[in-house]
């Protein structure tokens, strides 16, 4: 584009203005920044390969060169980096944040320390803040986790058990009950 004015400053700095109003400044690092006509454009390239653009909305995108990773924080607060292995990171405002993974597995991780993680073939994890874990299965099972025990329920209503003592409990919808040691002999079994 045609230059309208170049000044050369005594630091080493140049500015160019063009014809249609950007401005063009480089420095003697190698660093150059321009600002668009509208004045409210702005983008820097800086010596080692990054770049920050300053959208009119003021909507800043930096991508840092090195790791192949762009970080855009909006006016209202979200920032979101892509990364160069195809990872998203959402960082809301109010400190949730979501990250969808390569493999497209999106995990949230809330403000109040729960987390959710809900994978490719619909299997869905939560981790509560006391470290339970329930995770819904695509087929319609369901576990839970703590730290007493992990609890198996099926869609036809039968629920297992294990204890940390090793002790099983399987609860059948026809109200049958059979409970097994440690070693797996059954202790009790209420065949109806």
């Amino acid at each position: 584009e045609e230059i309208q004015r170049e000044t050369a400053y005594p630091d080493g700095k140049v500015e160019k203005v063009l014809k249609d109003g950007c401005h063009l400044i480089f420095f003697p690092n190698g660093t150059w920044k321009k600002v668009g006509s509208d004045g409210k454009t702005v983008t820097i390239t800086f010596f080692n390969g990054d770049v920050k653009q300053v959208m009119p909305d003021q909507t800043v995108i930096y991508y840092y060169a090195d790791a192949k990773t762009t970080h855009t924080t909006y006016s209202d607060g979200l920032e979101v980096l892509h990364f160069s292995n195809g990872q998203i990171e959402k960082h809301y405002p109010d400190g949730k944040k979501e990250i969808t993974f390569p493999d497209q597995t999106i995990k949230n991780l809330f403000t109040d320390g729960q987390e959710e993680s809900i994978f490719p073939d619909g299997t869905i994890v939560r981790i509560q803040r006391d470290g339970s874990k329930t995770i819904e299965f695509n087929n319609g099972q369901r576990e839970l986790h703590t730290s007493q025990f992990k609890r198996r329920e099926y869609p036809d209503g039968t629920v297992k058990t294990v204890y940390v003592n090793g002790q099983q409990e399987t609860k059948y919808v026809s109200g049958r009950v059979r409970v097994k040691d440690k070693d797996g002999n059954i202790i009790v079994d209420t065949k109806l």
